[in-house]
């Protein structure tokens, strides 16, 4: 299980680091060019607006599996350690329906909007398909494309919301009563 667990972080981790890292060198590379040649990057705006949401995604999921999410603890500090765990462990539970119920929510508000075009990243999924010849690549131009961030996330917070419990539930053991 622990090996399941550093897995999830890595990949969670991985997928925020890059997520972050994208964001930083697209505004980055815009910016030289603004002030450099006087124009930006067509998706230099709207991407960074995007992956910032993918990363946010990834970074939930993240800390959740680390237990470094936000939480209220004023109440359960003064609970006994075997309450608190079990109370941690029932809300590990809510999270994960509330993860499932978040990527059921993305995934339908993506069908319903995600034909819809990317104002700024029309033209460079139009031009990546002509480029290429490879149809395929104009969803890069499509809303859903990067609205389905929500279901992803959800999904990544059930996963990372299961763990934790699971983590949790096996050290019930060690825990004195």
């Amino acid at each position: 299980m622990k090996t399941l667990n550093a897995i999830a972080r890595s990949f969670f981790g991985a997928g925020a680091g890059l997520s972050m890292g994208l964001v930083f060198a697209i505004i980055f590379v815009n910016s030289l060019r603004r002030y450099t040649v006087g124009q930006s990057v067509s998706w230099g705006e709207e991407l960074p607006i995007y992956l910032t949401i993918y990363g946010v995604m990834f970074g939930l999921a993240l800390a959740y599996m680390q237990d470094r999410h936000i939480r209220f603890t004023v109440i359960t500090d003064f609970l006994p350690e075997t309450v608190r765990q079990k109370l941690f462990a029932a809300v590990d539970l809510a999270s994960c329906v509330t993860g499932i119920a978040l990527a059921y929510s993305g995934h339908a508000f993506t069908v319903r909007r995600g034909h819809l075009d990317a104002s700024g990243l029309k033209s460079t999924g139009s031009w990546l398909a002509e480029t290429t010849g490879i149809e395929g690549l104009v969803w890069i131009a499509k809303v859903g494309t990067w609205q389905y961030a929500i279901a992803i996330g959800g999904v990544m917070l059930a996963v990372a919301a299961l763990l934790k419990f699971i983590e949790r539930i096996s050290s019930f053991k060690a825990v004195p009563a």
